[in-house]
């Protein structure tokens, strides 16, 4: 194998926990008999098959960490000290779960993350120093991370993406039936109800101790040599999409020479393009799933002109 083809091996590793090989479920959606709940060329599937989630999943473990109970959770029931990338691998399964698989797969995959949620418990230090007990399953909890996701999607593609198919009311509108599927009741439908609902949180933001460790495994994950530069360019991008208010919390600043921001942009786009040169045109998650919709789309149109499928 040469240079070019290690390199591409250790990219696909890297989001799918260090297994070389493409994971079997990504060829799984190709199975059901619906068409799922996000068509092609939807706003969730225009972002979410474009390669500004990359940057987003490193924006929203960002944020979410200033919530004290979302991070006791991780901090006291995760092994991101031992995996950091094996959190990234799950999060990303569900995700593509929700966004290409068919109603079935999304409804199941969902109702599996909620069964692990009921395990996740605790207590955690309050922002005015209380103590308070916590469920991964509570309400607010997964109204946060609801909200840091979906904050986090809408904020790395404005930067370094192109446009949203109806914008950025169409794609929140949309990816609430994501929260919806996690149980969440009134999820935002709109870029004004999201931020509205993200500021009712700013109280209970705080950073600690816990962040603080979180923060130097989400800066410097275990990655090999020839992806580290590549890194340190999307965390600076997915740093410089946060709100100045959560920036000056977790300690971090956009880099710049002096006064003068650093052409992050133009950088953050390049790696982004090297990583989509890497995995290939289309991912294998994205292929099966329009398989299926091909299938179930022209079953259903040859079923309204009376023919049988073959």
């Amino acid at each position: 194998m040469g240079i070019i083809g290690t390199w591409k091996t250790q990219l696909r590793t890297t989001f799918t926990d260090g297994d070389p090989a493409i994971p079997q479920w990504q060829f799984e959606f190709e199975k059901g008999d619906d068409a799922g709940y996000f068509p092609v060329g939807s706003a969730v599937w225009t972002v979410h098959s474009s390669m500004t989630p990359t940057v987003a999943g490193i924006r929203a473990l960002l944020l979410q960490a200033l919530h004290p109970g979302a991070m006791a959770g991780v901090h006291g029931h995760s092994s991101f000290r031992e995996e950091p990338l094996g959190r990234l691998a799950n999060t990303i399964r569900w995700i593509f779960t929700v966004t290409y698989g068919s109603r079935v797969a999304a409804q199941e995959g969902s109702a599996f993350v909620q069964r692990l949620h009921t395990r996740v418990h605790g207590t955690y230090v309050d922002s005015r120093g209380g103590k308070k007990s916590y469920s991964a399953a509570d309400p607010d909890l997964i109204r946060w991370v609801h909200l840091a996701f979906t904050d986090a999607f809408v904020a790395a593609h404005a930067s370094y993406g192109g446009p949203i198919p109806g914008g950025v009311d169409q794609y929140v509108a949309e990816w609430a039936q994501a929260g919806e599927l996690m149980g969440l009741e009134d999820p935002p439908r709109s870029e004004a109800e999201l931020r509205s609902q993200l500021a009712a949180f700013d109280g209970e933001l705080t950073t600690s101790d816990q962040v603080r460790e979180a923060l130097t495994y989400i800066r410097r994950p275990p990655l090999p040599w020839s992806q580290r530069l590549g890194y340190q360019v999307l965390f600076a991008g997915a740093v410089a999409t946060l709100e100045p208010r959560h920036r000056e919390m977790l300690g971090l600043r956009v880099p710049s020479l002096g006064p003068v921001p650093l052409p992050l942009q133009s950088a953050v786009r390049l790696v982004l393009g090297m990583i989509r040169l890497g995995l290939g045109p289309e991912g294998p998650a994205e292929a099966a799933a329009k398989r299926r919709i091909r299938r179930v789309t022209g079953a259903a149109a040859d079923g309204a002109a009376g023919v049988s499928p073959a």
